[in-house]
């Protein structure tokens, strides 16, 4: 592959799944387990490269509304909020040496230097979410792109395999489909604008830790994190 050409990603599926509970480890478990609450909703986004290997990206909801609360998006707005997710795997990390070894992520880089970011001290939310958009336009026009694939070739595949099923015409309905309550989406906004009124980064939500006092949990759980 050329080292300059944009992989081209098929997104095939995505469905909803959840983190484990103390209830499904059984008493003699949780004896030993620290306890948790789990049972946090999980979104898993099937997709396929070039080569045709396929690969999972599994993001907890919570990160649909630490985007919004973040960078000043819409809550309705599941499309854009989507469509940075599901990208932003791709950006590289500024404080990686390596990246500039990829003449892709290089481009990048040169892309969203000096850009604003979440932390940044005395910026509106407009210009935070410009500055976010225009990281995830650099990722599509250097490194990756995702596109859904045909419902026509899904569903041959499924046909074959003799599932009795009908695929959605678009692979990410379900995602799509679901809806953030504007009140979580506003106590995470509190949340940012405190740690960066203070000076300090904040960890976003991942499938291996919550933040304290929130929907997502109250207490950490261990376990094997597939992607932030």
């Amino acid at each position: 592959m050329n080292a300059l050409t944009v992989e081209m990603w098929k997104v095939w599926d995505s469905e909803l799944g959840y983190t484990p509970t103390d209830f499904m480890e059984g008493e003699q478990n949780a004896a030993v387990a620290p306890p948790r609450d789990g049972a946090d909703p999980l979104w898993g986004v099937s997709r396929v490269d070039e080569q045709g290997h396929a690969h999972i990206h599994i993001f907890p909801h919570t990160a649909l509304e630490w985007r919004a609360a973040e960078y000043g998006i819409d809550h309705d707005d599941v499309e854009t909020l989507l469509d940075v997710i599901l990208h932003e795997p791709w950006i590289p990390a500024l404080d990686d040496p390596l990246a500039f070894t990829d003449p892709r992520a290089a481009k990048i880089l040169a892309d969203i230097h000096g850009l604003p970011t979440v932390w940044t001290p005395g910026v509106s939310d407009e210009v935070r979410r410009q500055a976010h958009l225009e990281r995830i336009n650099a990722v599509k026009t250097h490194r990756a792109r995702l596109d859904a694939e045909t419902k026509q070739v899904r569903q041959g595949v499924v046909d074959y395999l003799g599932i009795s099923v009908t695929l959605p015409d678009d692979p990410l309905a379900a995602v799509r489909a679901a809806r953030l309550d504007p009140i979580r989406v506003q106590a995470r906004q509190l949340a940012v604008a405190r740690n960066r009124d203070r000076g300090q980064g904040f960890t976003p939500v991942t499938i291996t830790s919550k933040p304290a006092m929130t929907f997502a949990g109250r207490k950490p759980w261990s376990g094997v994190e597939v992607s932030g």
